[in-house]
């Protein structure tokens, strides 16, 4: 049975280290203080992070993905036919980045973020051909 209990967004961003350098070379261990999960969801789980940085590319076969800026700002790239196209978001939007769709995050300024992210995820430092 999943947990009915409801989740405190601002308790759950208060316990998190804000990650100033976030690059695709980013280990786990790097990682680790600045993004939490915080709730099981179908095969995958609501997720929060608070970083300033690039990301590696992803993407996610079994689902789409919803990603939402709570502060802050980002560019969301999507890889379409081939083409990166970016998507800028601030806080209180959101975009669904469709089933196996690879993307990359770019926030210089910093961005706290939540995502719904069905799992397996794939990544890659390079562009995906």
């Amino acid at each position: 049975m999943t947990n009915m209990t409801p989740v405190s967004l601002k308790e759950a961003l208060d316990k998190l280290t804000f990650l100033p350098d976030r690059s695709p070379l980013s280990t786990p261990e790097d990682k680790e203080d600045a993004f939490a999960r915080i709730s099981a969801y179908r095969d995958g789980a609501v997720f929060i992070g608070h970083y300033a940085g690039n990301s590696e590319w992803e993407r996610h076969s079994k689902g789409d993905e919803v990603v939402m800026v709570l502060e802050g700002e980002t560019t969301l790239f999507l890889l379409e036919e081939g083409e990166e196209r970016p998507h800028g978001m601030s806080g209180g939007e959101l975009l669904v980045v469709p089933r196996g769709v690879w993307h990359r995050f770019e926030s210089p300024k910093g961005v706290k973020v939540m995502t719904v992210t069905p799992q397996p995820t794939d990544h890659s430092v390079d562009r995906p051909e």
